[in-house]
């Protein structure tokens, strides 16, 4: 009897931690759209990293670009599954003015993602090809800067203006984000007469 009453308690003490944490975590349905619309109205922070053949790239070099900043890692298999969909991306709109620039957070960095880079082919319409899209190495520094990770992959779409217009955290669905990227690429194509 003295362990149900014990095994009872503990329950009780369980339930009532989760409801407090809830509460004390969620934030209202109107301040979570407020921040959602002031994040859409900020601008991206600028970031420099190197790339596979330790050049520097920073974010602003693709200003005037439709950019979906992914960040990755070479051992996560969603990322995997992701890759080919974002080299088809890569290939459908970069003509347009779109890129993938891909963020690899690799702890081993330059031993681990060049190879990998290199050696990996992945099936595009039927091919097998190697990555389309600039990688580079990248670090918490720079994630932090677009709000943290929850996991991988994470990606950012950035307007030409460098805006966010969306954030994945996880696998992105395809046409959502093709929806996404055709929608920011044909942005402030009217011409504006004086």
């Amino acid at each position: 009897m003295k362990r149900i009453g014990l095994t009872l308690a503990t329950l009780m003490a369980v339930v009532a931690f989760v409801l407090f944490a809830n509460r004390a975590t969620r934030i209202s349905s109107a301040r979570a759209a407020k921040t959602n619309q002031e994040n859409k109205q900020a601008a991206y922070p600028d970031f420099t990293l190197k790339d596979l053949d330790d050049h520097d790239v920073s974010l602003s070099h693709f200003k005037g670009k439709v950019v979906l900043v992914n960040f990755w890692a070479t051992w996560c298999g969603p990322c995997r599954i992701e890759i080919p969909w974002l080299m088809e991306l890569q290939d459908k709109y970069a003509a347009r003015g779109f890129t993938v620039l891909g963020v690899a957070m690799d702890e081993e960095g330059k031993s681990a993602v060049p190879p990998f880079v290199r050696k990996e082919r992945f099936n595009v319409g039927g091919a097998s090809q190697p990555m389309n899209y600039p990688i580079v190495l990248g670090n918490d520094a720079t994630a932090d800067k677009f709000g943290g990770l929850l996991g991988f992959p994470m990606s950012i779409l950035i307007s030409k203006d460098g805006r966010l217009v969306k954030r994945v955290d996880g696998l992105v669905s395809y046409d959502e984000i093709d929806k996404a990227i055709q929608s920011a690429l044909s942005e402030n194509h009217e011409v504006q007469h004086h």
